[in-house]
């Protein structure tokens, strides 16, 4: 297929599911059930693993591990989203019937920003070799900030209101009240827009401070700026289900940073490896590569994220048990 033509059938697909979730799954405002929720994130994992495994059959083997290493990576950083996502909606106190509503039109911006990330960080990568180390650092730097948040400081973020919020607020004036899931209404013949269009333009916003580590991440994985749009896309789309599904589990997750900060570290080393590599700037080795540098495979990739993951996911579950084991005693001497 025609690269145009796969961008264009791709691009197609994205909106139409996207379209489907706003007119079909959250027309009628309502709090998802469990059961529902299961059903809609396990409905797009599936899509995201049938769409990685088609590739095999009309792209290539490799391009399909860089896809599934891009998803997995994109997919585990998006759940530390979902912490912010739990502030903002506290913050802003979104009746739970409008979150659904508000987290999908969030996401939808979001992807909107994370293509012209995308875009950006395709064209520097192309045309200058050196962006490799810039990514690698500020990845490891990332990561080095996230180790030195504590369990508690990680599951309890806080949120400050970026300069367009700010700015929307001096502007034009807001509702008390959400006004029955409506973004703007005019009263006493005055326009004024409601916290529904706040909330929404603070998550697709917030979500960008996200995309300045992720995005590098997944550029770490792959240099195809088709597959790192594909991963983040589809990695978005189920995160509205994933927030009902895990809203009572994020805390459980202690070690998640962790296991994020290693991630970000692994993936910032391997672009600094890679740029020693492919090294072209004049004044370090006289702009030679260094040939001793070694590359990651991405099967290598594939396996330290997603052992990476396992491993801050038990250990998670397992500090939480003993915790509350060890709070039972205590509560039970109180009653």
């Amino acid at each position: 297929m025609h690269e145009t033509s796969l961008w264009i059938a791709t691009i197609g697909i994205i909106l139409a599911l996207f379209a489907f979730d706003f007119f079909v799954v959250v027309r009628k405002p309502h709090e998802p059930t469990f059961r529902e929720s299961v059903f809609w994130s396990t409905f797009y994992i599936a899509l995201a693993l049938l769409f990685g495994a088609s590739m095999h059959f009309w792209w290539s083997d490799f391009n399909t591990g860089e896809y599934f290493a891009g998803y997995v990576t994109e997919k585990s950083l998006s759940v530390d989203n979902l912490f912010v996502f739990l502030v903002i909606m506290a913050r802003f106190a979104v009746p739970p019937k409008y979150r659904p509503k508000v987290l999908l039109i969030g996401i939808a911006i979001a992807l909107v920003l994370r293509a012209l990330f995308i875009w950006a960080g395709a064209a520097a990568i192309e045309h200058f070799s050196w962006t490799f180390y810039i990514f690698g650092a500020f990845l490891i730097y990332t990561a080095i900030g996230l180790l030195r948040e504590d369990a508690e400081e990680a599951g309890h973020p806080e949120y400050k209101e970026s300069a367009l919020i700010r700015g929307i607020r001096k502007v034009v004036p807001v509702t008390k009240g959400y006004r029955h899931g409506a973004f703007g209404v005019k009263e006493h013949g005055k326009r004024m827009v409601t916290p529904m269009l706040i909330v929404v333009l603070a998550l697709g916003t917030t979500d960008v401070l996200f995309a300045l580590d992720s995005i590098p991440a997944i550029f770490g994985l792959t240099k195809d700026p088709y597959i790192v749009f594909t991963a983040n896309a589809f990695a978005l789309l189920g995160l509205r289900q994933l927030f009902f599904l895990v809203d009572g589990l994020l805390q459980r997750l202690v070690y998640l940073h962790y296991g994020l900060a290693a991630i970000l570290a692994f993936i910032g080393a391997k672009l600094v490896l890679e740029a020693l590599h492919v090294n072209s700037i004049s004044w370090i080795n006289n702009g030679e590569g260094f040939g001793w540098a070694p590359e990651i495979s991405t099967g290598v990739s594939l396996t330290v994220i997603l052992s990476t993951l396992v491993v801050a996911t038990v250990t998670s579950v397992i500090a939480t048990r003993k915790r509350n084991a060890k709070d039972l005693p205590t509560q039970v001497a109180q009653d």
